[in-house]
């Protein structure tokens, strides 16, 4: 296997520093707009040992055509996409035109419904993508989409639950929280604040066999969940992401939902961002320049992938499962939790981006091998979740089960 990871920031740098340990590729190309990063990332991998598999290169992710030529240059048969979402269409069409397998962490960009966007859905998560599932499964390519941690292990779970532990499923709700803080900040997002203002702010979608999909409005149902392994009760609201449009085409369930763990403070950030327009996109004039104001806000805040050291506590990823099993009711809760400490202590990453890193790693191993394969545009619930569990495992990190939910 030859890949191309484009994206050399805190997930794609944590990529290469898992993938380093393991023996299933043969060539690791590290690709960002800022060669620097590529560099650096290449860098650190070769501090431990050095590793010939790995060449740092710069690409724009924008540009199609510059992508596809780089898979070619470098022969990759796979290309795993550690951007932020903006970038999902050039890289995804890229691969098609190259005849290369595409990967990705997030899919392609919602956009509200014009008139209800608090009811309806408009263009939903991942719809531009789906589009041309049939173009991709006819040449026989595989996009393997939103395989990260969520989407990507939650819905390794939703399927293992529909597999193994239900015989039917009332509700499958993913639940996202953590206890981190980041010392000398009063406020520092630990992941990318672009894509967080994206989920955070669109309208969430909710799915309903009776229903279908549809939208509410934001951080709306707050619920109090009680996370595993010392993190406690953290309250959670609803949230744009990509399981709920994901786990429907593959697991039968009675509703999907996805309650991510914010917070009161960084709700009303959130809010005040958006009430000033500092969510927008749109580049915007300023003093002769044109500038997004979301870039401008990401460029305020501290890189997360540099705040490995300020951070202190554990982060939690799972989903909760309602059904019946022979007869009887069951919940039970799914998760994978990361401890900061650890992960900067092996791997010299911050908690998040590294248990967001490792599952797109296992997946590329589990191709390489043969153990998963398809055709198409997929979602990690389409394939077998038991061995994609065991492997998981076997890096090291292994998940955990709570009964009662």
């Amino acid at each position: 296997m030859r890949i191309l990871l484009v994206g050399a920031g805190g997930v794609g740098t944590a990529v290469t520093r898992i993938a380093a340990r393991r023996d299933f590729f043969e060539a690791m190309v590290v690709a960002d707009y800022d060669l620097a990063r590529a560099e650096a990332a290449v860098a650190a991998v070769n501090e431990a040992a050095p590793d010939a598999r790995y060449t740092a290169v710069r690409v724009d992710a924008s540009d199609c055509a510059a992508v596809a030529a780089l898979l070619r240059e470098h022969r990759c048969d796979h290309l795993l996409n550690a951007t932020d979402p903006r970038f999902v269409m050039p890289l995804f069409q890229a691969c098609y035109d190259a005849g290369v397998n595409y990967l990705d962490m997030a899919m392609s960009l919602s956009r509200p419904h014009p008139e209800r966007p608090y009811e309806e859905c408009g263009v939903k998560l991942g719809d531009e993508q789906f589009a041309a599932a049939a173009d991709w499964e006819a040449k026989g390519l595989l996009a393997l989409s939103g395989v990260g941690v969520e989407p990507g292990l939650s819905d390794v779970f939703a399927r293992y639950a529909a597999d193994e532990l239900f015989d039917t499923i009332e509700e499958v709700g993913v639940r996202d929280g953590a206890n981190l803080t980041v010392d000398g900040y009063d406020f520092a997002p630990s992941f990318s604040i672009w894509t967080t203002i994206e989920e955070c702010l669109n309208p969430p979608v909710v799915w309903e066999r009776d229903r279908g999909w549809f939208t509410t409005e934001p951080f709306s149902e707050p619920e109090v969940f009680d996370f595993p392994e010392g993190i406690g009760p953290v309250e959670c609201v609803n949230v744009e992401h990509e399981e709920v449009l994901l786990i429907p085409r593959w697991v039968d369930a009675g509703r999907v939902t996805f309650k991510y763990g914010l917070g009161n403070e960084f709700i009303e950030v959130l809010k005040t961002l958006h009430k000033l327009g500092l969510d927008r996109t749109e580049p915007v004039a300023v003093r002769g320049a044109r500038v997004s104001p979301r870039d401008v806000v990401a460029a305020c805040l501290p890189d997360p992938a540099t705040l490995g050291d300020r951070m202190r506590g554990k982060t939690c990823a799972g989903t909760w499962v309602k059904g019946v099993k022979d007869g009887a009711a069951r919940e039970v809760y799914l998760y994978h939790v990361v401890d900061n400490q650890w992960t900067m202590a092996e791997y010299g990453s911050q908690a998040v981006v590294w248990q967001t890193a490792i599952n797109p790693v296992v997946a590329l191993e589990l191709l390489a091998t043969g153990v998963w394969s398809g055709a198409g545009v997929l979602g990690p619930e389409a394939l077998a979740p038991r061995p994609f569990l065991d492997l998981l495992t076997a890096y090291g990190s292994p998940w955990g089960m709570r009964e009662g939910g």
